[in-house]
């Protein structure tokens, strides 16, 4: 059976070589960063493991504080030897249990080496079963475009609104001002005039 794990600095340590693995250097937060937000309370780095191996299988870094009540699900993978085995779906399970006292969860699938759009297609397809719906948004990260999803859990899944807002208030709390500039480009949602 697989349990959550939440994780400190030592893991981080040990997890980030795998991040820079498995997602695009554009969108990774540095490691001083992350600590930093460790510390303070701004993210949570969980751990998938199976209870009777203690083997670990997964890894997600949550952003958690913000002052609109959800959480931002950054990153999620599930290490390589475990991967097409069903571990992605316990895992989110698992995280969408985590936060059920939460307004919602948001998710950012980016797409930086997905030319033919099958992996956006493909994360659009795994979130949704879960619940999570496709929000529009003007958003960028490292220059890519993002897609964000969310699951309404207390909360609502129209917010299109403040999406900037939240967002902004999540990396604000993780990142200094430079590499907020660098790094995130997000812009109100502007709704065609009827």
């Amino acid at each position: 059976m697989l349990n959550l794990r939440k994780c400190g600095h030592k893991d981080l340590e040990r997890y980030y070589s795998l991040l820079e693995m498995d997602f695009a250097k554009e969108e990774i937060i540095s490691k001083l960063s992350l600590h930093r937000a460790l510390l303070n309370g701004s993210a949570e780095l969980l751990v998938v493991y199976d209870e009777e191996s203690s083997l670990e299988v997964a890894y997600a870094l949550v952003l958690t504080k913000n002052l609109y009540g959800y959480v931002l699900l950054k990153y999620m993978a599930v290490l390589p030897w475990y991967r097409g085995k069903g571990v992605g779906i316990a895992a989110m399970r698992l995280i969408n249990k985590r936060y059920a006292d939460r307004q919602g969860i948001i998710a950012e699938l980016t797409s930086f080496e997905d030319e033919d759009g099958s992996m956006i297609k493909g994360l659009r397809k795994f979130f949704a079963r879960f619940g999570y719906v496709v929000v529009d948004s003007d958003y960028r990260i490292g220059g890519a475009p993002v897609e964000l999803m969310v699951k309404p859990i207390k909360g609502t899944f129209e917010i299109e609104p403040v999406e900037h807002r939240i967002i902004r208030d999540f990396y604000t709390r993780v990142l200094n001002p430079f590499a907020m500039d660098k790094m995130i480009d997000i812009r109100p949602v502007r709704k065609p005039e009827e």
